[in-house]
């Protein structure tokens, strides 16, 4: 399995890429977000995640210009129903923050609003992903929204212990916090979660 490639850019197109590494060019399939990073450059580095269409056998693989990205990505795919294309459109058509947000909120008619995503679909990666996020468990959750969403967690959680709170009041009082809004920062967790505990 490949984890990334980097050398020359030989070709950039909006849905994908070529790269030479050693005389040997790779294609990966890409969305919009690693093509506007990798715009203008001449080489990069390319993260990358192979699907198998179940249907036909046929390998693809897929680049991103982050690892973040690349998680984002796999988490979408994890979702019963969704395949590597609409993940590649969801990453087209939405940054991490405005999918994470739009989960958060149960706003279907944003995710529903991406090319190919369906009521149903969008119903059901609110309902599979809504708790990985909020829980911030696995990897990819953590990738998808970045460490500094989670030291803001840690930070708020350690100054609550600090004021003498139990770990698990805390977390249940941070994670009503964030379902209300998700991009409160440390001060304003804290004095919520002081009203609450």
């Amino acid at each position: 399995m490949i984890d990334y490639i980097s050398g020359k850019i030989t070709e950039l197109t909006p849905t994908k890429v070529v790269i030479d590494n050693n005389g040997i060019g790779y294609v990966a399939e890409i969305s919009l977000q690693t093509y506007q990073l990798l715009d203008g450059k001449s080489e990069a580095a390319v993260y990358i995640q192979t699907q198998v269409n179940q249907r036909d056998g046929i390998e693809l693989d897929y680049g991103f210009a982050t690892k973040d990205e690349r998680e984002t990505f796999r988490l979408i795919t994890g979702v019963s129903g969704v395949g590597a294309s609409s993940a590649r459109m969801i990453l087209s058509s939405l940054s991490a923050d405005e999918l994470k947000n739009a989960i958060l909120s149960e706003d279907i008619n944003l995710i529903k609003s991406v090319k190919g995503i369906g009521l149903k679909t969008a119903q059901r990666m609110v309902l599979e992903l809504k708790d990985k996020i909020i829980k911030g468990e696995g990897s990819a959750s953590e990738s998808l929204f970045g460490s500094e969403r989670n030291e803001i967690i840690e930070e708020a959680t350690s100054a609550l212990q600090m004021l003498g709170f139990a770990k698990p009041n805390i977390s249940k009082a941070i994670q009503n916090i964030l379902k209300k809004n998700p991009g409160a920062k440390v001060e304003e967790i804290i004095k919520l979660a002081l009203k609450m505990l």
